[in-house]
């Protein structure tokens, strides 16, 4: 009645019958839970992009602050380096003019020394020739007489 391809073909539909019963839900499962992975590994890739998105604006974030501190401490470095050099000029000015007005007041008073001892000899000079002269033309007590009066008034006009 029936023959061997009709068997096949019933053999085939019955096993894929009992295929669809037993397997069915195992390879839809397997299926199912391979997606679901497949889904949670988009997912972890995704949150890791993420995050390493994140990492990459913070760490570009953080170089251009980095560069900002360091443009600002070259900035402070030069604007104290020229202070320093400015207040170095200063001071080595305060010093010149200082040492030019030691050296005006030392000259000061080398010339006032000076004078003094010109002043000293021009008196010296003048006692020891008016003290000849008195000798030559007064007599030995009268000289003494006008040399200690002299004197003493020199004493008086110098001092």
């Amino acid at each position: 009645m029936f023959d061997a391809s009709f068997w096949v073909a019933a053999a085939f539909v019955a096993f894929i019958g009992v295929l669809i019963k037993f397997a069915y839900g195992k390879i839809t499962e397997a299926l199912d839970a391979r997606a679901e992975g497949i889904r949670d590994e988009i997912e972890e890739a995704k949150r890791l992009r993420e995050e390493a998105q994140q990492l990459l604006a913070n760490y570009q974030r953080k170089h251009r602050d980095a560069v900002k501190e360091a443009e600002e401490i070259i900035d402070q470095a030069k604007a104290d380096a020229k202070r320093m050099s400015e207040q170095a000029a200063k001071d080595l000015e305060t010093e010149v003019m200082r040492r030019t007005e030691l050296a005006q007041a030392k000259i000061a008073r080398a010339e006032a020394q000076v004078i003094e001892d010109v002043r000293n000899m021009a008196v010296d000079i003048a006692v020891r020739a008016a003290g000849q002269l008195v000798e030559e033309r007064l007599g030995d007590e009268q000289a003494n007489k006008i040399v200690d009066e002299a004197i003493s008034e020199l004493g008086r006009k110098v001092h």
